[in-house]
């Protein structure tokens, strides 16, 4: 069939009727045109776009009036349209927005073709998904503070609206900035309040990402980066007088949470969240199933580390929780922290003492008696480089012993 030469078939259907086809061989250029200023300005307006068909399933389309453009594609599975708005790209030149839109069409058409999601979503949106989550697989400590996070630094901000598939490196970086200037109750925001501030909002991102609702990391992956040496080593520490008067000023429940972690050092949150199930006492073993290192951790424990356990274990069904308020509600982090202060406070604990200065503490303590790093870091839940990094100091009486003994 030529171009622009019209043809004429006759389909007869019934006796004495028969119906008229009139077809063009460049039905494209002879309907209208959208790749083309003239042919563009040429068009009615109306609110239906006028469809250019790029290959199977796959159309650019242009709303007159409007000036804006859309793409739209059938899923050759379920033969479902999918819709996608492109923008009007009004600060470019008319003669160049074509190839731009035709350039974002064919994108979109190729992460979808990668089994990517059709579906919009916003940065909000993302991170509430990721909250979601962190609460179905890390608990709910972990998962409030997320969610306070995004609450104040993202769901309020410019950020939050834009669509994922329009999110650019300018948007992240202009949320960075204005994180970094943001001060906190404390005066400048540090380069480590800065780092934990960001990690929520890049791991949402790249759950998205992971998720196929975006098809590039592209707009976060240098822009979200932590700032290198950003993690100082703790330096309070309380030695084991100090961490027995401090449990000695607490209320009883929180002093018996308190001695647990005395006992265990686990990151308080992971505590909190463990139940009668998780101790074997047959095995003498303990399971962490909810924690930031993640699940299902399995850590044999001392004979008198295990009756600590098996008591506080004793007469509760598997799914109750082991340390409890006295109302008997799991302790989570907004609820420990008003009790942990009044305590560190009639104990005269120095400043800033928390239930992470315990954890910190009792860290310090294996690894100075010459724990090896990997035991600690599997108790603890924590990498052996992150130990190495914050307690690997600690070690130069170790290594000192070492190179006595090796001596001829």
């Amino acid at each position: 069939m030529r171009p622009g030469f019209p043809y004429i078939s006759v389909q007869t259907r019934k006796p004495g009727f028969f119906t008229l086809y009139v077809t063009c061989g460049d039905t494209k250029k002879m309907a209208h045109s959208i790749d083309t200023v003239s042919g563009r300005s040429k068009l009615k307006k109306r609110r239906e776009p006028y469809w250019l068909r790029l290959d199977a399933g796959n159309y650019l389309g242009f709303r007159a009036g409007a000036d804006s453009w859309m793409a739209r594609y059938r899923d050759p599975g379920t033969f479902k349209q999918h819709y996608r708005a492109l923008g009007e790209f009004a600060d470019l030149p008319d003669s160049q927005r074509y190839g731009v839109a035709l350039k974002a069409a064919q994108e979109w058409f190729a992460h979808l073709g990668r089994g990517g999601v059709a579906e919009t979503v916003t940065v909000a949106e993302a991170c509430a998904r990721y909250v979601d989550r962190v609460s179905r697989t890390n608990g709910n400590e972990a998962a409030f503070d997320a969610r306070t996070r995004f609450e104040r630094h993202v769901y309020k901000s410019h950020l939050a609206k834009v669509q994922l598939d329009k999110l650019k490196p300018a948007h992240v970086g202009a949320w960075r900035d204005a994180l970094e200037d943001k001060p906190t109750r404390n005066g400048k925001r540090s380069a480590a309040t800065l780092n934990r501030d960001m990690t929520c909002l890049r791991a949402a991102l790249n759950l998205a990402h992971e998720n196929q609702l975006i098809a590039t990391n592209t707009a976060w992956v240098s822009r979200l980066k932590p700032v290198r040496g950003a993690d100082k080593q703790r330096t309070l520490y309380l030695d084991r007088h100090q961490r027995k008067a401090f449990i000695e000023a607490a209320a009883p429940d929180v002093a018996v949470f308190m001695t647990a972690l005395c006992t265990l050092p686990l990151r308080p949150g992971a505590m909190a969240a463990l139940t009668a199930g998780d101790y074997n006492r047959k095995l003498k073993t303990l399971t962490v199933a909810s924690d930031k290192a993640g699940a299902d951790r399995r850590i044999a424990l001392p004979a008198q580390t295990a009756q600590a356990f098996a008591d506080a274990s004793k007469g509760k069904l598997p799914g109750a929780f082991l340390f409890t308020r006295a109302d008997g509600a799991q302790w989570e982090k907004y609820k420990w922290r008003g009790p942990v202060k009044e305590a560190a406070i009639a104990s005269g604990m120095p400043d800033g003492a928390s239930l992470y200065t315990l954890r910190h503490s009792v860290i310090t303590d294996l690894v100075h008696a010459g724990a090896d790093l990997l035991t600690v870091a599997q108790i603890s839940g924590t990498s052996i480089l992150m130990i190495e990094r914050h307690y690997g100091h600690l070690r130069g009486n170790v290594a000192a012993a070492a190179l006595e003994a090796v001596m001829l």
